[in-house]
């Protein structure tokens, strides 16, 4: 061992603990490097066993051998060299270490370092000449100047090397352990590169790589701090601002000292660029210097440390420590001392190993050189401020017993702590520290209670320590108490934490100690680190969970003592670092939540009063961070606020005012919230941890005890804890808890809503946010300013207003536009107070002037009421409203008040309708202006329904005689009168009047002349919504009471209704023939009539007449009027001979006796049913025919007063009597009583006849295949007949409409009503009429050839019938049946024959097939198939348009069909049908007879049966089947299908019809191959091109649908929307286009060789058509339900990306001014700009499809680049603000890096120059954005606007957006200081508390301590401005990506602030010469005016007039 006094002035620098390899063995050793020399120490003793000063040290390598191993070489005295050899895990570590001191070492001469030239890429952005020295354990960076080393890069903290391609000669170093990026460059970098690889790999033994693949200078600057470069890591939580002191620079120099979620960041205050970081987690310790009150060191683990001075010291150290331990790193300490890195045994970034801490442990029991103090030293820094890490005995009996160990050291501290009073604070401070690592263990923790005089010591030692006034001190002493209170460790016992907790809070005294020093530092906001542990120990005694352990009694009086502090625990609330935020928080909601109600009371004041709740609501809705402290504190914040408005109204209210009353509702919504997050707050759960310890057992110690009883000691067994009683943890009070479902309304305020009573997005958010922030920016100043008084906030006056929803209008809490566009059936809950709000509604309505407006209220109100009815009450306002109906001019708004009087009340109580008597009669008016309403639809016409006879309406002319030249001047039109408009009150005339009328006494003169606005409601919409209230209100009332006692007098709403003035109008509206209407009409009548005085003389209104001319089938109202009042009209009959109820029936003369015999017996739904049918029973005759008869009678009747109505829509009818009506039908049946006699041998008559032996049945028929029957021959002859009616006889007979004349003439003249004597002549007449239009005129003499029929017949129904019964047995008649198909078929004779037997044998056919697979395959055998298709042909060869359902060829056509769909089911018989194409061409051939609609039907069942096959279904589409189902689609009546009237399609030829449309509706999917399931068929894509072709591909899609009604329906009604533009135009074109592909199809064979694929409509050519949506229809329904808005939006993007390549390449050949005059330039432009205005639509209305824009702004933003097309720049802007609505599309505009196209827009388009600044005002809520912002010249331009715009409205936005840009956490500051460089800071503060104020100071004139501003001023930044953004626009315009920045040396100089002296912003001399000037910032102020003084008075010289005026300054401060 070497001689120990060699080197006394060496000091160990750094030590580990290594391993000795000699000869001898391997021992532990401390090897330590030092200032002189290297040594190595005895552990055990701390004796030095070796020492070489390094003047005789030669070398340290690494050993090639091992990793870990080094050797060390040195000079012995005989001048040779010894080796040694040690090892340890730190060898790089150490080795670096030891080559610190290299040039020392004796052979340094030889090994000189290698030094190149080089710049380095400053953090500034400039390269600055260094030179860089390759040493052996460094790369070190040299100032060429002074030759001083700037920083060393150690090896051993280098990741790796790599290039820089894209920067000459540049090379980036990879180091400090999170990949930060060093560049470099030199020529010689290859040299540099390679030197520094191999001395690592020599000297270190380390391996550095060089990266193969380059990176760019981009990637440099984006990864410089490498994983920590994200915006997250570099984004401030909180900012100080201090001095460095390094040796770079001789002063200390300014900085800004940042903290991040993960990071310490240093930035320039002059350009706020950074200059350095290091992570959170790398902070070894925090040294507080003793002497220096403002100087800080922060140690790093890697060894570095960075020495710091601020005003601020212990507030920044507070924050900082609790980042580095919300990091993880819970060893990190606050101390006086600097760690000793030569006593520490390792290094800091790692603790040190178990044997280390052992001998610490025992150095303080034994320390080395007997100073105790020293031992201390030690002992803390090696031991982690977290506790012990190896504290717990090892298993093995003989283990070192670490519980007594850690006793023993306790105790000696205890002891030997020395004179308390007199001790250094340093020491005494380094005592409380090693205690807390030894309490921190379990044994330490534990021995607080069991130790004795532990609890004594220590508190005395810490009532000393607060005594002695140290902050330091005091902090180590709370921070101590603390980790006895709670557990550092994690086994921890529950019962030993309430032990502790007892012994240190009985003490009330001691805690006041405690509580007086937390009083005294928190109103001087001092003492940060105290309050800080002193909030920590109030946490752990007061808060849950911890207070579960906290003893009931000692809590309530702590508790007390606490509250009774009152605001010094909100004060804290506003302290800088968020730990004791959080740690004021917990105390507070424990205060809250567990003390009594006054207390809690008193609290909720404050909270108001203090700002609290302000600050935490902020934190609780705007912090978005991920790190573990702020997501704690948010959830903290969100506890605290719901306790401080929970049962507080003046908190509640605020909170009302601040939010929107529709997100507040969430709180009482007991709905979940999806996903809650990890509570932080409640870490952990103690009911847990008793029960755990309470069942824990350790037998393994049972089993020691009983073999080593001596040894109880040794091992710590007690038998008392057996008996221990369990665990009882403190009951927590929640006297004050919140029944509010926070969680949900904090999940939903960050969702976007826009419902009625909620309009919440990305904007409002933000907005939010920012006054929020102002507000509580605004209280600091004004605290700040009244330091020397409480203030208190004024919250009953603050309220936020959303300026971005200024454009919505709101009522209430409502906005209109949401809620007219809401469905009616949403949820009524969601509107709240509805009386006060419909009174608000109708408010707003009476005062607004604007039409717009009131409309807008009126269908606010009518939706209101329609849903709230019951809770608003009644309107009592009616006559008001019904005065202004009667007034108003608009049609818009007379068709709103018609909407608000009718609607609600159809839903409203009896006594609203009570208050509308008065207005019922006019709201009768606009019903008569119905009649000749164009716009009535017309129904499709389909045999059974009849059209009246169409009524050509005159144009009417008006005479004038007000301005006009002449009274009676030449006529005008409507059109004309229009053009020119009438005067109010000018009087005209119509053709119809016979004298002059005021103009508003004209109904259709002022209904049309007055409509200038924007029609609502169509006069047939309008009149539905009258008859409607009106029906209701007669509902209400009765004509009878209850006991069923007529009503007299009648109600009054009937008998206002009945009167002449309003009855004629109502019965007229009949005549409209809309089905609509005459339903509503027919229900009025029934409901007015009922016992009604009037009733008897309402035929003279003519609604009989008018009624029975209605052509729709929804007659069932009708009917029902009928039956009620036919048999009660006073009316006369003609025909006194006639029955009694054709006596009684005013429809005696207008219907059939049995048809008003069914009326009268059976009721109006059957009579309806008959009516609308083709009835032939015996009880009803009645047809199509016959109703189209009656109709055209009637007509003809009344066909005077239509054109009459036309021309006066008031004239009312004047009845005249009809003449009785006959119907040919009629002629030859003879009716009796209520029947006709008709042959009943059809056995269809008898449907249900059972037969019991089917089978016999059958063999019978079929040996009986022919019969006889014998037939009487007729009474009368022909020509007996023709004699009686004077009828010529010939051969050939007479037409039946020449018989008819006769028989008529003849008739009249013998009618017994005309002449009595001829009544037997009369009925001769009639006889013989009847027998020559009867049957029995042509029945031939002889034998019925029916009778075969029958038999055929008989058969038919027996397999029908009984089908199963059959269906075993093969049927055996198939040879004579195909006999007889086969000699029929032959027959010349076959079409002339009486008896259907070919139609009997085919259905027969079809019967048998249908019955049984084995009869097909026997027809198949039997060649039936073909025998068929024979007769087959010839019956459609004879079928024509003339063809007759009962025709023979119609019939045999139909049952062949059905034959053929049946077999086409088995796969022989398809076979077969496929090698017969005849079959399908003359099946299609049918299809052309759609006057045969049954025939059709069954063949379109047949082509639905062939689509099984798919070449069947090829076969179906050559041969045109697509002509002849498309057609008959267009058959369709919906109005047969919704008026409910029963039908089947035997008995009702639309059912037939519609039943037609249906089956091709269905055969077509099957064509198509659309349907699934069982309906499947193959999919055939040439069908379907076809068909999506001609029926639109919208309608094609649904085809699939299994109800084809609603298809069926849009195909026949006009419909215009986004999806479909289908009217009469289109129908007629496509109509028209298949009409002549079936005729050439028929005709010639030949067809559209496309079948219809090319077809396309004409109209629809020339629309806009994007995703099979029509983008004109859209932009002018833009509120319409899309099916898939997504995908809409989505291919809206993919169309504009297909045009943007064409638009951008005519922009770049016409200069960059794209050219709009040319046509294909329009057209391109007319497209483009459709799309955008839907794209913009569909993301307004469709809230989350803004998303799909994610990945398309470039396109998007790209639009904004065409000059020259002005509303396509607007457009796409407009979709551009409408997505920065949504965060996610801001984030993805961030990353598409798109600005620069939005900041050229402020110049291209200046009228849009708002939206612009609206949009970028969202859009910077980005950090990534307001980066880009910034580098883009988005500063140049805003500040072009804010100095030279003309508009203030645009500089106030332009204000709020520097506001917004400055206040960004990242960026602002950097952006404060550019425009300081433009403005004096002053303004940056007056944008950012008022915009609009900072815009008049910019215009004003000023002169005071804070500003000097005048013209000259103004005017020199307005140029200079002007001049610099006029550059930037050019270079920008030119490239894109051009970016912005200020010259370093730039600033705007203004002539009268030269000379003048500024210290923190402000002038001295004006400061001194008005005192009464308040400043802003008098803080900020006074620390730059001391600061400055110092500054003058360390000057030797020193400026005389300066410091007088700092002087003078600082005695005013």
């Amino acid at each position: 061992m070497a001689d120990k006094t060699v080197l006394v002035e060496n000091k160990d620098v750094a030590s580990y603990f290594t391993t000795k390899h000699s000869w001898r063995g391997k021992y532990k050793r401390i090897f330590s490097v030092g200032t002189k020399g290297i040594t190595t120490y005895n552990p055990q003793t701390l004796e030095v066993t070796n020492q070489w000063a390094y003047s005789d040290f030669v070398s340290i390598l690494p050993s090639p051998k091992a990793a870990s191993e080094f050797i060390i070489t040195m000079k012995k005295q005989n001048k040779k060299n010894d080796s040694m050899r040690f090892s340890t895990d730190y060898r790089a570590d150490l080795i670096t270490e030891a080559l610190r001191f290299r040039k020392q070492f004796a052979d340094s001469k030889a090994q000189s370092e290698k030094r190149f030239n080089a710049y380095k890429h400053h953090w500034s952005d400039n390269r600055v000449q260094i030179l860089l020295e390759v040493t052996a354990g460094s790369l070190n960076q040299v100032d060429p100047a002074t030759n001083k080393v700037l920083c060393s890069y150690d090896y051993k903290d280098m990741e790796g090397v790599t290039e820089v391609s894209d920067y000459p000669g540049g090379f980036c170093l990879i180091y400090g352990g999170f990949s930060r990026l060093h560049l470099f460059a030199s020529d010689k970098k290859d040299d540099i590169i390679k030197a520094v690889m191999e001395h690592a790999g020599t000297y270190v033994g380390l391996t550095i790589k060089r990266r193969k693949d380059p990176i760019v200078q981009d990637q440099f600057t984006s990864h410089r701090l490498g994983k920590y470069s994200g915006d997250e890591h570099i984004t401030s939580l909180a900012e100080f601002v201090v001095q460095k002191h390094s040796q770079r620079h001789s002063d200390p120099v300014k900085r800004i000292f940042c903290l991040t979620e993960t990071c310490i960041v240093e930035r320039d205050p002059a350009s706020y660029s950074i200059i350095t970081l290091r992570p959170l987690c790398d902070v070894f310790a925090i040294v507080r210097s003793q002497v220096n009150p403002q100087v800080f060191t922060v140690e790093y683990v890697k060894g570095a440390t960075r020495q710091y001075s601020s005003t601020d010291r212990d507030t920044l150290i507070a924050s900082m420590l609790d980042g580095v331990r919300a990091s993880g790193n819970r060893d990190v300490c606050v101390k006086m001392t600097p760690t000793d890195r030569g006593q520490r045994l390792g290094p800091l970034f790692t603790p040190v190993d178990e044997e280390v801490e052992s001998l610490h442990l025992k150095f303080l029991q034994q320390p080395p050189n007997a100073k105790f103090s020293e031992a201390v030293y030690r002992f803390n820094n090696n031991v982690s401020y977290s506790g012990l890490l190896h504290a717990v005995t090892a298993d093995g009996f003989f283990a070192e017993n670490k519980e007594k160990l850690i006793h023993i050291a306790i105790t000696v501290l205890l002891e030997r702590e020395g004179d308390q009073t007199t001790l250094p604070a340093e020491d005494l401070e380094s005592q409380f520290h090693a205690l807390r690592r030894l309490v921190a263990s379990k044994a330490g923790f534990c021995a607080f209670t069991t130790l004795p005089k532990f609890r004594e010591k220590v508190g005395l030692k810490v009532v000393k320590a607060l005594k002695r006034n140290d902050t330091g001190v005091i902090h180590a002493a709370i921070d101590m108490m603390g980790a006895l209170m709670q557990p550092m460790h994690d086994d921890y016992d529950l019962r030993q934490e309430q032990l502790n907790k007892a012994s240190i809070l009985s003490s009330k005294k001691f805690l006041q100690s405690l509580l007086d020093v937390f009083a005294a530092h928190v109103p001087r906001g001092t003492g940060a680190l105290v309050i800080s542990a002193m909030l920590d120990f109030l946490t752990f005694a007061l808060c849950a969970p911890y207070s579960e352990t906290t003893d009931g009694t000692y809590f309530d009086s702590l508790l007390q003592m606490v509250a009774d502090m009152g605001r010094s625990i909100f004060k804290l609330f506003q302290h800088p670092s968020m730990a004791i935020v959080k740690g004021a928080g917990l105390v507070m909601k424990a205060i809250i939540e567990e003390g009594d109600q006054e207390i809690a009371a008193k609290m909720q004041d404050l909270a108001l009063a203090e700002g609290a709740l302000l600050k935490h609501l902020h934190i609780a809705m705007f912090t978005a961070s991920k790190d573990n402290r702020m997501v704690a504190l948010r959830q903290l914040s969100r506890h605290l606020v719901g306790l401080w408005v929970t049962g507080a109204p003046t908190a509640m209210g605020l909170l009302k005012r601040i939010v929107p009353t529709g997100l507040l509702g969430y709180l009482d919504s007991e709905d979940q919230v999806p996903q809650k997050e990890v509570d932080l707050m409640h870490v952990r759960d103690n009911v847990k941890i008793a029960q755990d310890q309470s069942q824990r057992r350790k037998p393994q110690w049972k089993q020691v005890e009983e073999l080593l009883l001596h040894w109880r000691a040794r091992i710590g067994l007690n038998q008392k804890e057996a008996n221990q009683k369990p665990i009882v943890l403190r009951k927590r009070r929640q006297r004050i808890k919140s029944e509010a479902n926070w969680l949900l309304f904090y999940y939903q305020f960050n969702r976007d809503h826009a419902r009625s009573n909620l309009l919440w997005n990305y904007k409002t958010r933000e907005e939010l946010r920012d006054n929020l922030e102002a507000e509580i920016r605004a209280f600091n100043v004004d605290k700040e300013l009244g330091s020397t008084h409480t203030i208190s906030w004024n919250h009953s006056e603050f309220e936020v207003r959303y300026e971005c929803l200024n454009e919505e209008i709101k009522i209430g809490e409502y906005y209109l536009r949401l809620l007219l566009e809401e469905d009616d059936n949403e949820d009524n809950s969601q509107i709240k107070r509805s009386y006060e709000f419909f009174n608000d509604l109708y408010h707003r309505f009476l005062l607004t002037p604007k039409v717009q407006m009131k409309c807008m209220c009126l269908q606010a109100m009518t939706i209101v009421y329609g849903r709230c009815y019951e809770e608003i009450g009644t309107f009592n306002d009616t006559k008001y409203m019904v005065g202004m109906l009667e007034r108003t001019v608009c049609s818009l708004l007379r068709s709103h008040l018609v909407l608000f009087q009718v609607k609600p009340r159809l839903r409203g109580s009896r006594s609203d309708h009570q208050t509308f008597h008065q207005g019922v009669v006019y709201l009768v008016d606009p019903t008569t202006l119905s009649p000749c309403d164009i716009s009535s639809n017309s129904l499709p016409v389909i045999q059974n329904f009849i059209e009246s006879p169409t009524i050509t309406p005159r144009k009417e002319s008006v005479e004038g005689n007000g301005n006009l030249e002449k009274k009676f001047s030449p006529k005008y039109d409507f059109v004309c009168l229009q053009e020119t408009w009438l005067k109010p009150g000018e009087q005209c005339r119509i053709e119809s009047f016979n004298y002059f009328r005021s103009d508003r006494e004209i109904p259709d003169l002022e209904h049309v002349l007055l409509n200038y606005c924007k029609i609502l409601l169509s006069v047939g919409s309008s009149v539905t919504l009258i008859l409607n209230m009106l029906i209701r209100i007669c509902e209400y009332y009765p004509s009878r009471d209850p006991d069923g006692a007529i009503i007299r007098p009648l109600p009054r709403a009937k008998r206002l209704v009945a009167e002449t003035t309003c009855l004629p109008h109502i019965v007229q509206l009949l005549l409209t023939f809309d089905p609509v209407l005459v339903e509503k009409v027919a229900t009025v009548m029934w409901h007015i009539m009922q016992d009604n005085p009037q009733l008897p003389r309402l035929y003279l209104s003519g609604v009989f007449f008018f009624i029975m001319m209605y052509t729709g089938s929804n007659i069932v109202p009708v009917a029902r009027f009928l039956k009620y009042t036919h048999t009660q009209q006073a009316f006369r009959a003609e025909d006194a001979k006639s029955s009694d109820i054709m006596q009684r029936s005013i429809l005696g003369q207008i219907l059939p006796e049995a048809m008003v015999h069914y009326l009268e017996n059976y009721g109006a739904e059957k009579f309806s049913e008959i009516f609308l049918g083709e009835f032939d029973t015996p009880e009803a005759i009645w047809s199509s025919e016959m109703r189209r008869m009656m109709i055209e009678k009637i007509a003809a009747h009344i066909a005077d007063f239509s054109p009459r109505l036309q021309s006066n829509t008031r004239a009312l009818y004047q009845y005249c009597p009809i003449p009785h009506i006959s119907y040919p039908p009629l002629e030859n049946e003879l009716f009796c009583n209520i029947y006709y006699l008709r042959n009943l041998c059809n056995t269809t008559k008898f449907p249900d006849w059972p037969i019991k032996e089917p089978v016999k049945l059958l063999k019978d028929i079929l040996e009986a295949w022919k019969s006889e029957v014998e037939k009487k021959p007729p009474s009368m002859s022909v020509e007996e007949a023709y004699d009686v009616l004077n009828l010529p006889k010939g051969e050939g007979g007479h037409e039946e409409g020449k018989i008819r004349k006769a028989y008529f003439r003849l008739a009249q003249k013998y009618h017994p009503d005309k002449n009595p004597e001829g009544r037997e002549m009369f009925e001769k007449v009639n006889k013989a009429y009847e027998f020559l239009c009867s049957k029995s005129s042509q029945r031939p003499e002889g034998p019925d050839p029916m009778n075969i029929v029958l038999i055929l017949q008989s058969q038919s129904i027996l397999f029908k019938r009984y089908r199963d019964v059959l269906a075993p047995y093969k049927y055996a008649g198939y040879p004579m049946l195909i006999k007889t198909i086969r000699m029929e078929t032959g027959d010349d004779q076959l079409f002339s024959k009486s008896a259907p037997l070919l139609t009997a044998a085919s259905e027969l056919a079809f019967h048998t097939v249908n019955c049984s697979a084995l009869n097909a395959e026997e027809l198949r055998r039997e060649n039936g198939i073909e025998v068929l298709q024979e007769a087959f042909s010839r019956c459609i060869s004879v079928l024509s348009k003339s063809s007759k359902p009962d025709d023979l060829a119609v019939q045999v056509c139909m049952h062949i069909s059905r034959c053929y769909a049946v077999a086409a089911q088995f796969e022989g018989c398809r076979e077969k049908i496929i090698e017969i194409p005849a079959i399908i061409k003359d099946l299609c051939r049918i299809l052309y007879y759609k006057d045969l609609p049954r025939m059709c039907s069954v063949a379109t069942e047949c082509v639905s049966a062939f689509c099984v096959d798919y070449y069947l279904q090829n076969h179906l589409l050559q041969a045109g089947v697509l002509w002849h189902l498309l057609l008959y689609l267009f058959h369709y009546d919906y109005t047969l299908e919704e008026g409910g009237v029963e039908k089947s399609d035997e008995s009702n030829q639309q059912e037939v019809a519609n039943n037609l449309a249906r089956l091709s509706m269905q055969a077509l999917a099957r064509l198509g191959g659309y349907l699934d399931g069982d309906q499947k068929t193959p999919d055939n894509p040439a069908v379907k091109r076809s068909i999506a072709a001609m029926l639109t591909p919208y309608l094609s899609r649904q085809l699939n649908k299994d109800d084809p009604r609603e298809v069926l329906k849009i195909l026949n009604s006009n419909t215009e929307n986004p999806y479909l533009i289908w009217d009469n135009g289109t129908r007629m074109e496509l109509t028209e286009f298949l009409q002549t592909q079936q005729s050439e199809k028929i005709r010639t064979g030949e067809c559209d060789p496309s079948y219809g694929a090319d077809f396309c409509f004409t109209i629809h050519e020339k629309e806009l058509q994007v995703g099979e949506i029509y983008v004109r229809v859209y932009n002018e329904q833009p509120t319409f339900p899309l099916e898939d808005a997504k995908g809409f939006t989505r291919k809206l993007i993919d169309f504009l990306g297909s045009q943007a390549e064409y638009l951008h390449s005519l922009l770049a050949l016409s200069q960059g001014t794209m050219d709009t005059t040319k046509e294909s330039n329009k057209q391109r432009l007319r497209d483009v700009e459709m799309a955008l205005e839907a794209l913009r639509n569909v993301i307004r209305n469709n809230p989350g499809t803004e998303v799909v824009c994610l990945g398309h702004f470039r396109l998007l933003f790209a639009l904004l680049r065409l000059h020259g097309a002005g509303k396509l720049q607007q457009l796409a802007l407009e979709v551009v603000n409408s997505v920065t609505t949504n965060q996610d599309c801001v984030n993805d505009i961030a990353d598409a890096s798109v600005l620069p196209y939005l900041l050229l827009v402020i110049q291209t388009l200046p009228t849009s120059r708002s939206t612009v600044l609206e949009s970028l005002h969202a859009l910077l809520s980005s950090t990534k954005i307001v980066k880009e912002a910034l580098a883009r010249g988005a500063l140049i331009y805003l500040l072009d606007l804010f100095c030279n715009s003309t508009n203030p409205g645009i500089r106030g936005q332009t204000a709020e957006l520097f506001s917004k840009m400055i206040a960004d956490k990242l960026v602002g500051p950097k952006i404060r200081i550019i425009l300081s460089k433009f403005l004096p800071g002053i303004f940056m503060d007056a944008m950012r508390d008022s915009p609009e104020a900072a815009v008049h100071m910019f215009e004003g004139t000023h002169e005071n301590p804070e500003l000097i501003w005048n013209d000259d001023a103004r005017e020199k930044v307005s140029s200079v401005v002007k001049k610099m953004k006029d550059t930037h626009y050019a270079a920008q315009k030119e490239n894109i990506d051009a970016g912005w920045k200020l010259p370093e040396d730039f600033a705007v100089v203004y002539t009268d602030v030269e000379g003048e002296l500024t210290v923190g912003g402000v002038f001295l001399r004006l400061f001194i010469s008005q005192p009464g000037w308040v400043l802003r910032k008098p803080k900020e102020f006074q620390v730059s005016l001391t600061e400055r003084w110092i500054e003058l008075t360390s000057k030797n010289n020193p400026d005389v007039s300066v410091n007088q005026s700092v002087d003078q300054s600082i005695n005013r401060c």
